[in-house]
């Protein structure tokens, strides 16, 4: 077992790996690349992946019903090693495979609650996020959801609650008071919510990083797209490294790391090697310099 850092979840109480586990791969196609690429795995390999994850100390598994099988795989794989992880998921955004939809009343969130922990063979769930759709702040002007996970938490069905909202909601999320984790967008290639994470660590709301690595952008993956098809910032952090995406990946890790008030960051992969890289990459030392260019160049 891998001996990952681990940071305070806020004042949830909650201790979690610096490196977490996205879970979306492991249920619902997903990535870069062609239709093979983008392939869930199967469920044998499901099962080698969700093992294999806590072997390596990784202790925070984030999921949601939007990603189709994460959940049930999740259930039937670790229900035996609950002990062993933090388990966060979402409500909000529905599955109903291949598609999802959005119903955010308390009547269905209160419903896919019910729905996710028998899924995941749990309990309680440790962390109940939001999953903003196409109105985000009309979900919170009514009101249904949040009592629906409100209550949900009265009846200890959950214990702390989340929310995952974009740049635009987010000090909303941390001003209200009513949430104790919430999900952030954030990487070398959108910074835009670093004051606000700063905000949200000195309010003791924990923080956890999703699309840190620009939803496989700022990896060597970005080498498999024509430069053509690529984002322009991409091309330009490409050049900075001479082309070598190992460099790149671990610039985008590095910079995620230098922000205090981060307590855990989410990589998404349906491939265990990919995950052992990372925390490999995650207690490298840091090219300070090269990062600087980097924050210039972005």
């Amino acid at each position: 077992m891998s001996d990952i850092e681990q940071r305070p979840l806020g004042q949830t109480g909650l201790e979690v790996t610096r490196i977490g586990f996205g879970a979306l791969e492991i249920g619902r196609d997903w990535g870069l690349g062609d239709a093979a690429a983008q392939r869930k795995p199967t469920e044998e390999q499901a099962g080698i992946v969700l093992h294999g994850i806590l072997d390596l100390g990784v202790n925070l598994i984030d999921s949601a019903r939007a990603y189709h099988r994460s959940e049930e795989r999740i259930g039937h794989y670790l229900a035996q090693r609950r002990q062993a992880y933090v388990l966060a998921t979402k409500c909000g955004e529905h599955s109903d495979e291949p598609r999802t939809y959005y119903d955010f009343s308390y009547r269905a969130v209160s419903a896919s609650i019910d729905l996710s922990l028998r899924l995941l063979q749990t309990e309680v769930i440790d962390v109940l996020q939001i999953h903003f759709g196409p109105e985000p702040a009309k979900v919170l002007d009514d009101g249904e959801t949040l009592r629906a996970m409100q209550d949900a938490r009265e009846a200890g069905k959950v214990r702390f609650l989340g929310a995952s909202p974009g740049n635009d909601l987010l000090e909303r999320c941390i001003e209200c008071g009513d949430f104790d984790v919430l999900q952030v967008g954030y990487s070398l290639l959108e910074r835009g919510a670093h004051e606000l994470i700063t905000k949200a660590g000195d309010r003791g709301i924990g923080v956890v990083i999703r699309s840190g690595l620009g939803g496989g952008w700022l990896t060597a993956r970005a080498l498999t797209v024509p430069p053509e098809q690529r984002p322009e910032k991409i091309n330009g952090l490409l050049a900075l490294v001479n082309g070598d995406g190992e460099r790149l990946h671990m610039l985008a890790l590095a910079f995620l790391r230098a922000h205090p008030a981060i307590s855990s960051i989410l990589v998404g992969t349906k491939n265990l090697d990919h995950l052992r890289r990372n925390i490999e990459r995650f207690r490298s030392p840091d090219d300070l310099e090269l990062l600087q260019r980097a924050l210039e160049e972005v």
